[in-house]
Formats: C-alpha cells, structure tokens, sequence
C-alpha cells in the first residue's frame, strides 16, 4: 500500500510571501514598490523612460548606473533601490535610511543638442521637478537651497527633505535623488532633517510619488532640451528662482579652500551661480560652496 506523500508547503503569489529571503513587509507601513506596475506606467514608446529597475538593496545607485553608462547603456534607464549602504550626497557625504523609508534612485541622461558647459542646470532642473511635485501631489510646500537642497517648514523651521547629486560618466549625466518619505522623528539623522511624513504630506505612497515626479521631470527636461539647456528660452530659470529659499536674504557661504563669504543672496546668474552682495556692495558670482541662511540680526 502506497502512503501519501506529505503536501507541500504552499508559496503565495503576494509579494513578498512565500520566498526564501526575507520578506519586505517587515514594517507595514512602508510596502515594497511593484516594478512590474512601475514599468507599465512609466515605459512607454516614445517617453523618456526606457527602462525601470527596483533593486532591494545596492551600495549607490548613481555608482551602478554609472557603470551601465560605460557599457554604453540609453538614455533613459531609472534605477529605484530600497535602501542604499554606500549613498553620497553633494561634497562627497555619506547618509544612509531604513530600508523603504524614502525614494532612493538614479536616471541617466545623455541630453541631446546641449552644449556640456549648461549641464551643470540639470540638478537645479530635477530639484524644481521634485518641489513641483512634492506641493501638487503632497500638499507639501516645499523650497529649494540653493543650489537644490530640497526643504520643508517644520514648526517654524527650514529642514532638509532631500538632496540631488549629478556625476558625468560614460558621456552620460547620472542624477540621483534621495528624498525622506516616511522618516520618524527618532530616524532623522540629523536634527535639519525632516521628512514628508513629519511635514505633514497628504500622501506617503512612494509609488503615487515616484511616478508624478518621473513625469514632472520628463516634461521640464523635454522642454529644456528643446531650447538646447538655455535656462531663460525654457523657462527654467525663472521657475527655478521662484522656489529658490536661498534669495533675498542675508547668507554665509563657505568655499573652497576654507574661505567664507557674508553678504545677501540677491540673484541666480544665467550660469547657475549663486550671486552674493557682500556689504561692501561687490556682487560675487559663487559657483560651488555650503550655503548657510543666516538669521537677519533685529
């Protein structure tokens, strides 16, 4: 007589159930992202998006689309991860998050018809696209520091909801963002942080976020690229200003080679530059340096 084999176990068709590894729903609050429904989406003929990625983990998105770069990859290619271990932000800073607690990406861009010296617009143009959205879709007000740190109000306070970091590589422009979603207060990393969740956002969904922000950026790019990156024909550079925090007030920005200057931010040139007044009334031209908004003395 034959005795019954023992059933197997029975794997669900959910994501995240039924495989070997461990499961993305360890914190309910923040569900994985669906790649697949991320693809239909966003990949469509014609669309900037070529190609959509989701990886549970990596060590830099911008390192590994970097690489793809090389290899002579389109334009076009996002690379989402849900947690990074080896993130950097602007002068080389190293920042790391719970896994899911924010959007973690990288798109390449090879932009057609601009002259490279203008390509330095392109993450003040991915900062402006994420504030637009982050208002529209979060009912969130955002602003931007120059040159795009973006930044939220929270009781009373100007804190950091992200940063935006572009690096050439293979001919290619890589830009990454890195914004805090869902972060608890006892998470933030630093007390200027903050989060969309601690700012009070209607929507924490990442995946109602990423898609808004990847098509906000598509049409301002298009745009920009249309008028070969000139900040004024596009339109970019008066959007830009008009979210820039940084104008209009009294700054200390620190510069290369250990130098500071004081003065009021009083314009964003047609390169990108910050222009500072300092009290002398000499206009500078900063092109790279950690802003500081200094409170105004009563």
């Amino acid at each position: 007589m034959s005795t019954p084999e023992s059933p197997r176990p029975r794997r669900s068709g959910l994501r995240g159930f039924g495989h070997g590894g461990p499961s993305p729903w360890t914190d309910l609050d923040r569900p994985p992202l669906d790649e697949a429904a991320l693809r239909l989406d966003l990949l469509r003929p014609g669309a900037l998006w070529t190609s959509l990625d989701v990886v549970s983990g990596t060590g830099s998105t911008n390192s590994d689309l970097a690489a793809r770069a090389k290899d002579g990859a389109p334009e076009g290619a996002v690379l989402v991860a849900e947690s990074q271990n080896a993130a950097r932000g602007r002068l080389d800073r190293r920042w790391n998050a719970p896994p899911r607690s924010g959007l973690f990406l990288s798109v390449l861009l090879r932009p057609q018809g601009v002259p490279m010296e203008r390509y330095g617009w392109l993450p003040i143009l991915i900062g402006t696209a994420v504030s637009a959205t982050l208002d529209r879709i979060a009912g969130v007000r955002t602003g931007l520091k120059w040159p795009n740190d973006l930044q939220a109000e929270v009781d009373g306070q100007e804190r950091k909801l992200g940063g935006i970091l572009t690096e050439l590589s293979g001919g290619a422009v890589i830009a990454g963002l890195g914004l805090n979603v869902s972060l608890r207060q006892a998470e933030l990393p630093v007390p200027t942080a903050t989060s969309l969740a601690l700012a009070g956002a209607e929507t924490t969904d990442r995946a109602t976020l990423l898609r808004a922000l990847l098509r906000e950026f598509a049409e301002l790019y298009g745009e920009w690229t249309a008028a070969a990156g000139d900040p004024h024909a596009s339109g970019l550079l008066p959007a830009y200003t008009a979210r820039c925090t940084t104008l209009n007030r009294p700054v200390k920005v620190q510069l290369p080679g250990d130098r500071e200057l004081l003065g009021e931010a009083v314009a964003v040139d047609g390169d990108g530059r910050l222009v500072v007044r300092t009290p002398d009334g000499t206009r500078h031209a900063v092109a790279a340096g950690d802003v500081v908004h200094v409170r105004p003395q009563n």
